[in-house]
C-alpha cells in the first residue's frame, strides 16, 4: 500500500501569526493532531503538531500570546504519494516524529501519520473487540 492511499488530503494550514491557541482550537474541531504552517519568510512549509503545541504550555507560555512561528519545524521531512507505507513508517521511526508531509510535485498534497498507517495495517474488525478485565 502506497502513502496516497493511507494520507488525508484536507490538510489544516495555518499562519506564523495565528496564535497556539488558535492553532489548537482550529486543530481539535477538525480533530487533526498536525497543521502546515505556510511561511514564505521562512522558507515556505513547516509543521506544527499537537506536541508542539503541550511542549509550549507545559513550559508554562500563554498559547494566547505565544505566536506560531516560534513553535514551527521547519526542517521537515517530507514523503512522496508514491512511497511504500513502510517506507513512511522508517522514516518517522528514524526520525521520532509522527507527521509527514506529503508532496506531489513540489506541492502539498496531504499528511500521513502514524495513526493512518495502523489503520491500513490493522482496519477495524467487523465486530468489537471484547475487553478484557
Amino acid at each position: 500500500m502506497l502513502v496516497r492511499d493511507a494520507m488525508s488530503t484536507v490538510v489544516l494550514t495555518v499562519g506564523p501569526a495565528h496564535t497556539l491557541r488558535q492553532a489548537a482550537t482550529l486543530m481539535s474541531a477538525r480533530r487533526v493532531g498536525a497543521a502546515l504552517v505556510l511561511d514564505p519568510d521562512a522558507g515556505g512549509i513547516g509543521i506544527l503538531t499537537e506536541r508542539d503545541i503541550l511542549n509550549s504550555v507545559g513550559l508554562g507560555q500563554n498559547p494566547d500570546t505565544e505566536r506560531i512561528h516560534a513553535h514551527t519545524t521547519n526542517n521537515v521531512v517530507f514523503a512522496a504519494p508514491t512511497w511504500t507505507l513502510e517506507e513512511a513508517a522508517r522514516a518517522m521511526a528514524h526520525g521520532g516524529f509522527r507527521h509527514l508531509v506529503v508532496l506531489d510535485r513540489g506541492e502539498p498534497a496531504g499528511i500521513v501519520s502514524v495513526r493512518d498507517i495502523i489503520r491500513c495495517w490493522a482496519p477495524a474488525p467487523d465486530r468489537p473487540l471484547a475487553v478484557r478485565a
